[in-house]
């Protein structure tokens, strides 16, 4: 029987910090963009509270997540986590996302207040308000046995890491996000650092999608640049100009104007 609560309940307080992985749900506003489901495994999770729910978000070749929590009016986000052993469970969390990125002040005193271990490839921290917890009964979810956490992308990063410490300016993180991190696979915006990195060192972002479902421009994005701000300006003196084209018969014969 599925219940809702509008906080999460002291018994999932306790089981979902030992759960070993869980699934990440985003998707962008526009009727033909795409749903994005991630798989997150590791120790790299917790519970501020009975509304905040946070995740360390580790450097991947995708971005979706960062994207759609980024998108004007967006900011939904779906965490699910589900039993493998024990009593049969999944549990969800509904809310609003709101990322930390690892360049940015808020992410360092995130990690310094709550004593968070970043490691080679650490992107962002993603924190969730919570609105509505949900849990179901997960009668068809089948058994499985935890051996243990993959290293591999760990270790990936680490090296990477090292090179760049060792002067290979190339595998700076900063590169890798501009290639794969900058935009999503609808063409959403990403990573500000990505976005940066890839003006100032000319970074042609990695196109993901093919064929002819795949977008040809990039959507509306988040930033304004001094070009918006110079267009909505000349629009404002347009329209002043217009308005009083039109208001100055009238002002006239008022009187509110004279006639030479």
């Amino acid at each position: 029987m599925g219940k809702f609560y509008e906080t999460i309940p002291d018994s999932l307080m306790k089981w979902i910090p030992s759960q070993k992985m869980f699934w990440v749900a985003t998707a962008p506003l526009a009727a033909d963009a795409h749903v994005n489901i991630s798989p997150k495994g590791g120790p790299y999770f917790g519970l501020l509270d009975d509304k905040t729910f946070w995740y360390l978000d580790l450097t991947g070749s995708g971005n979706e997540t960062i994207s759609h929590l980024y998108e004007p009016g967006n900011a939904r986000i779906t965490v699910m986590f589900s039993a493998f052993d024990g009593p049969p469970r999944i549990v969800r969390l509904f809310g609003k996302g709101r990322v930390l990125e690892s360049t940015s002040p808020e992410f360092a005193d995130f990690v310094k207040k709550h004593d968070i271990h970043t490691i080679p490839g650490s992107r962002s921290i993603i924190l969730v308000d919570v609105h509505q917890a949900g849990s179901s009964c997960g009668f068809s979810v089948p058994y499985y046995d935890f051996k243990e956490f993959r290293t591999t992308l760990n270790e990936f990063f680490a090296n990477k890491t090292k090179r760049f410490e060792e002067g290979k300016a190339e595998d700076s993180m900063e590169r890798y996000w501009a290639l794969k991190n900058a935009w999503s696979m609808d063409g959403l915006p990403g990573m500000g650092t990505a976005l940066r990195t890839g003006r100032q060192e000319h970074i042609e972002p990695l196109q993901k999608m093919v064929g002819p479902l795949a977008p040809r421009h990039y959507r509306n994005t988040r930033r304004f640049g001094a070009g918006h701000l110079i267009l909505v300006a000349l629009l404002s003196v347009l329209f002043t100009v217009v308005s009083m084209a039109f208001a100055w018969p009238r002002l006239v014969a008022l009187g509110v104007l004279p006639t030479h």
